[in-house]
């Protein structure tokens, strides 16, 4: 029975590992022209079954000619360990014929294999109308620049068109919103790109779309002629203020293979043999024009210019804990907009907690539709002292383009409970607590009796000078031992005044990490962490949490707190350079140590 057992159990085992060793797919050209054959391949790799019954089904619109043929196959053998494998890789060809225009759907072709059956993936095709060639050039049509048009178009001698549009998405938005532009060269002929110099992006925050290494040239209709295209780039752009911005124009240099016409008298073989010859061409990438609009009026009064489509999410690691204990509130803010730059929402922790900066993690995805992704915030703080407290709500307000209105979303509120700690640590304090101590102090002393007690009449320590001495000495230093601790442990539980003695000391180890990434230019890390010490210095000298700095009150603070109004300026300044600077494409190591420089002397201003 158990021998049975084990060989029933082999036997399962090698079908699963044959079966898990088949695969079927399909592959298709994504573009045809009505009227033109294609052809439709299925690969099939198998261990030991080549199959059979191999099933097609007809689409309406594209006529299978012929198929499925066997055009190639091949088997491989492998031993690991004394177990033999075999593998059958088969290739069958189907020759379509596409129709009719329009978009097609081809669906899962069918084996068998071992009694069961097998399907392939699905398969979509456009069929393109046919090339209007002749019209295109009788009237002399060239792609209108409200398509996005088409600049510097060559012609070859054949008559063939080759030419580089700017494709905007959208040519009026609202500021801050993402803008999808993609470059894509055109050509009737063969072609290979050799250099490119893209325009400038001045005025966006700019998110690449990554392209593959090789990128695929494909087949597309344009102004009733087709064409073969390469997407050369694409990118989302995010207008940071209102008013016109231009996109300036680039350039392409590409090998235009062209047939060359026979010098002198033609030859009976020249209608046979064709030559050609490559020619190198500059194609300029045109300029376009687009209008980022203000916000409409209403704003909230937490609207930080989130544009977009976003939802939150929040948690807090505990709800009881101890006193000098970390406590986590987790933000998660996911949606489609400009994730990167979005402000972290305000929370209000309670007078007695420590905070630290937050830790931030941002996942985007970017595509030629847009920018997607989340935005998670962790914000640290620790209670110093025991009782029950709130952390109240958080909300986050965003423009959402597709209602055209103000959304607001927020949080739950927090209650934590916290207990004095392990060691007694974070106790409240009672009021009148150290008054009873002290009354108890006198209750603790027992004088010593002085009767029966003989001295001399001459020199004697009683009652001298050196006698009170020897007691009032240590009874002043421990007084004044005592003051002096009273006034560090006040001291040390002001954590604002402790945040701002630390400032500049703070704020150096910062600068010290940014000036690394510039000698390693590396931009993003430089701005991030300059970024991070200005906001984080402010915060500590301002006695303000960095989740509730904003630039409006940070010009209030500091001229409330003396700064003069040239410093002021230098500090808005700063902030406003190095945020649009980091992510902004093209800055120069020299922009670089001039925003560094600046800083240092504005915090050095600051200090004096």
């Amino acid at each position: 029975m158990k021998r049975l057992f084990l060989v029933s159990a082999l036997f399962l085992a090698g079908a699963g590992s044959l079966w898990a060793q088949i695969s079927f797919r399909g592959s298709a050209p994504q573009a045809v022209v009505v009227g033109e054959q294609f052809r439709v391949s299925y690969s099939l790799t198998t261990s030991g079954d080549k199959g059979d019954d191999f099933q097609v089904a007809a689409v309406s619109g594209l006529q299978l000619l012929y198929g499925p043929v066997l055009t190639s196959q091949g088997s491989s053998v492998t031993i690991v360990n004394g177990n033999q494998t075999v593998q059958i890789s088969n290739t069958y060809t189907c020759t379509f014929l596409a129709e009719k225009e329009g978009e097609y759907t081809i669906p899962a072709a069918v084996i068998k294999i071992g009694g069961n059956e097998h399907k392939s993936n699905a398969l979509k095709i456009k069929v393109l109308p046919a090339d209007q060639a002749a019209t295109a050039a009788a009237t002399n049509q060239q792609p209108s620049a409200g398509q996005g048009a088409s600049a510097g178009a060559a012609q070859n001698g054949a008559g063939s068109d080759i030419f580089v549009r700017t494709i905007v998405g959208e040519s009026s938005v609202y500021e801050n919103e993402g803008i999808p532009v993609t470059i894509k060269l055109y050509s009737a002929g063969d072609f290979g790109v050799e250099n490119m110099k893209f325009p400038d992006f001045d005025g966006f925050v700019v998110q690449e779309v990554e392209l593959p290494t090789n990128r695929q040239i494909m087949l597309e209709n344009y102004n009733g002629r087709n064409y073969r295209t390469v997407v050369l780039r694409q990118v989302v752009l995010f207008p940071q203020h209102t008013g016109k911005f231009t996109i300036t124009a680039g350039k392409v240099d590409v090998v235009v293979r062209m047939r060359t016409q026979p010098q002198g008298r033609r030859s009976i073989f020249d209608d046979f043999f064709e030559t050609y010859q490559d020619v190198k061409k500059t194609i300029p990438t045109p300029a376009a024009t687009i209008t980022a609009n203000p916000l409409p009026a209403g704003k909230p009064g937490d609207f930080s210019g989130a544009v977009g489509s976003y939802k939150m999410t929040g948690s807090i690691s505990t709800n009881s804990l101890k006193a000098n204990e970390s406590v986590t509130i987790k933000i998660v803010l996911s949606g489609t907009g400009n994730i990167k730059m979005l402000k972290n929402p305000e929370i209000n922790f309670p007078n007695d907690f420590e905070l630290y900066d937050p830790k931030i993690d941002i996942q985007t995805k970017i595509t030629p539709a847009g920018v997607s992704g989340t935005k998670t915030i962790e914000y640290y703080a620790v209670p110093r002292y025991a009782g029950d407290f709130v952390i109240p709500a958080m909300t986050f307000s965003y423009f959402d383009l597709n209602t055209k209105t103000y959304n607001t979303l927020s949080t739950e509120a927090y209650n934590l409970h916290v207990e004095p700690g392990a060691d007694g640590s974070g106790a409240p304090i009672v009021s009148g607590a150290n008054k009873e101590a002290l009354q108890l102090v006198g209750q603790d002393i027992r004088f010593i009796k002085t009767a029966g007690i003989r001295y001399h009449s001459g020199d004697y320590f009683f009652g001298s000078a050196g006698y009170w001495l020897w007691y009032l000495v240590p009874l002043l230093l421990f007084v004044g031992w005592l003051i002096l601790y009273r006034q560090q442990v006040k001291e040390n539980s002001n954590i604002t005044l402790q945040r701002t003695k630390r400032a500049n000391k703070t704020a150096s180890k910062r600068l010290k990490k940014a000036n690394a990434h510039l000698q390693t230019h590396n931009k993003e890390a430089f701005y991030d962490e300059l970024l991070k010490a200005v906001w984080g210095y402010l915060s500590d000298k301002l006695s303000i949490p960095v989740v509730n700095l904003t630039k409006d009150n940070v010009e209030a603070e500091l001229e409330h707190y003396g700064a003069t109004p040239a410093l002021i300026h230098n500090f808005i300044d700063i902030l406003n350079t190095a945020e649009f600077a980091r992510f902004a494409p093209g800055n120069a190591d020299e922009a670089m140590d001039k925003l560094y420089e600046s800083t240092v002397e504005a915090i050095n201003q600051m200090e004096r």
